[in-house]
């Protein structure tokens, strides 16, 4: 029994067109001014992207359970309670709900591939039931609805990472992956650890392609010698972020050492050469 979407009314012998991928991270790619990916032939998702469907379909079930842990409690730093909290016991609505429509994705993809392909129902647990998404996991990617799944489940982890790590970040986007053939979005990411803020570049595409801020400074500090290095342009807020200083000093330290700068879509962008230069590594 097959499960393709060839139309076979058709006879004529033109070469069908590559689907361009629906799934998450490449919408985000457009949304970002960059083309999608192509997809795999017999797939609407592209290699990067099956490959995140299928990660994140994996650790659904820890970040449904690292959730429980979250529901009670008033020690979090973000609790929060429907009409005020019961004596004595706080109740955590944001891990409940990352919770629920973890579960809600699960089922309801699983009851698709229990109507379509006829399969028998996995037991209702959020591991047993994304262990048997991953068992259809070359079904579904065919689907018309892929691209739906792979957002769904991109969404739900993203609520999920939200409710575990609580604390305020500056998320900054960095820019295009520089590991050669990665398509991912970087982004600089601070948080407050005591009293200091570490920084961490990572890619969206790749979990492997993840530098701390001052490993990220030395790399953009140092180019590699067999390559002309690529102009790099810097606002305030990124100069203040991951040198951990005021915005003020920023802009001190720009009109003291006369940092090269550019203006787009009314922001100031500083040369990242000469940010170097005057502030030096991060330490």
């Amino acid at each position: 029994m097959t499960h393709g979407f060839t139309d076979t009314t058709k006879t004529t012998h033109t070469t069908a067109r590559p689907l361009e991928c629906e799934g998450a991270m490449c919408r985000r790619s457009e949304a970002a001014g960059r083309a999608r990916d192509l997809a795999v032939a017999g797939s609407r998702l592209c290699p990067t992207c099956r490959l995140r469907l299928t990660h994140d379909l994996r650790r659904l079930p820890r970040l449904y359970d690292e959730c429980g842990q979250l529901l009670t409690g008033a020690d979090r730093p973000r609790d929060r309670t429907s009409g005020g909290p019961l004596p004595g016991m706080a109740f955590n609505t944001a891990a409940a709900d990352a919770r629920s429509a973890i579960v809600g994705t699960l089922r309801s993809w699983a009851a698709l591939v229990i109507e379509e392909r006829g399969a028998g129902a996995p037991r209702d647990a959020p591991e047993e039931i994304a262990a048997f998404l991953l068992r259809h996991t070359d079904w579904l990617v065919a689907h018309g609805a892929a691209g739906e799944l792979s957002d769904e489940v991109a969404q739900c982890v993203r609520r999920a990472r939200r409710v575990i790590d609580p604390a305020p970040r500056h998320r900054t986007p960095v820019g295009g992956c520089v590991v050669p053939d990665c398509a991912g979005l970087l982004t600089a990411a601070a948080r407050r650890e005591g009293a200091e803020s570490a920084v961490e570049i990572s890619c969206d595409s790749d979990p492997a392609h993840r530098w701390s801020g001052q490993e990220w400074l030395r790399r953009g500090a140092r180019p590699t010698p067999e390559q002309e290095p690529a102009v790099r342009w810097m606002t305030a807020r990124d100069i203040a972020l991951l040198w951990s200083i005021a915005p003020g000093s920023v802009y001190r330290r720009a009109s003291q050492d006369r940092w090269r700068r550019q203006a787009r879509n009314g922001r100031t962008y500083y040369h990242a050469q000469d940010v170097h230069a005057s502030l030096g590594p991060r330490t």
